[in-house]
This record gives structure tokens, C-alpha cells and sequence, in this order.
């Protein structure tokens, strides 16, 4: 019996994250209502993406083993909200599994559409589009329905890079000015 050896080296997943970790990605908390009076859940992601703009399309993945999967497998609607970077507490309370994340959370509801945080620089209000197996991760693709951006001017978002929340300033260009 022959015994097929795999063509490709192996990643070892420490050095893989590490890695990983060299790209800075933004933060954004989901959140969605569960059917069948499920309640609500919320958790930080940092695997927020655009997909497509006909039709609009983002998508984000969550841990298969995450406690809030199954209600955002079910939910009709969902809401992205991306964090500035005064906003590290919230990504704290809501990266943290089974804590109290709703208390001294100010959410506002649109138009029978999934809640947004009140405070986010920007919301993305979806339907579901499609899911994917992604390894250890599902893969959201949601249809945007509606952006909500309460401010005028954007602030800085709140970016994750080698494990830590760090800083992105963004100078006027010389034409702006």
C-alpha cells in the first residue's frame, strides 16, 4: 500500500498567526437579534471585508466553536459596526465570551432592520447573502441594506496590529488643505 504524502510544507498555525498579525485590519463588532426569542448577541471581528458593489456585499467570519454562532446562523439580519479608536472598551466588553456586553451599550434600532451601536463610526446592515465553510471559521456574506454614519467626519478607526490596538493617523494631503 502506497502511502500519499501531502505536496505542500506544513504551517505551523503560531507561526501562521504571527504572521498574520503583521497586517493591520480594522475592528467592527456584529450583532444580531436571535429568532425564536434567542436574545441578543454581539462579538469583535477583525475579518471584516468589502466583496462586492453590484450588489453591495461584505463579509466576515466567526469561529465555529464561537458561543454566538448558531444565533447568527439564524438571524434574519445583522448589523457591522466599525470602532474608532476611542472605542477600545467596547471591542474589550464585546471580545469577551458570556460577559455582561449590552450594559452601558447605546443602541439604536432603524426601520425593523437589525440595531446598530450608537457610538460605531460606521454600521452595515445586511441580510444574509451566503455562508461558507472556512476551515475553523464560517464565512458571512451579507447584503448591505443600509449604512448608518452618524457623524459627519469620520473619526480614526480603531486598527489591530501585532496583537495590540494601535493607532492610524491619516494627514490632509497637500491638495486637500
Amino acid at each position: 500500500m502506497s502511502q500519499v504524502s501531502n505536496p505542500f510544507p506544513t504551517v505551523a498555525r503560531d507561526d501562521f498567526r504571527s504572521a498574520l498579525g503583521l497586517f493591520p485590519t480594522g475592528v467592527a463588532v456584529v450583532t444580531a437579534e436571535g429568532a425564536n426569542q434567542e436574545g441578543r448577541v454581539g462579538m469583535t471581528i477583525t475579518s471584516f471585508n468589502s466583496v462586492s458593489l453590484d450588489p453591495p456585499l461584505v463579509l466576515f467570519s466567526i469561529g465555529k466553536n464561537a458561543l454566538s454562532l448558531k444565533t447568527l446562523c439564524g438571524a434574519s439580519m445583522y448589523s457591522i459596526n466599525v470602532l474608532g479608536e476611542e472605542h477600545q472598551h467596547i471591542s474589550n466588553r464585546f471580545a469577551a465570551a458570556k460577559a455582561d456586553k449590552w450594559s452601558d451599550t447605546e443602541i439604536v434600532h432603524h426601520d425593523g432592520l437589525p440595531f446598530t451601536l450608537a457610538k460605531a463610526i460606521v454600521s452595515f446592515q445586511c441580510v444574509p447573502y451566503a455562508t461558507h465553510d472556512g476551515g475553523d471559521h464560517l464565512i458571512f456574506v451579507g447584503r448591505v441594506l443600509r449604512i448608518h454614519h452618524p457623524q459627519s467626519e469620520a473619526p480614526a478607526p480603531l486598527v489591530f496590529f501585532r496583537g495590540n490596538y494601535a493607532s492610524l493617523r491619516c494627514e490632509q494631503s497637500a491638495a486637500a488643505r
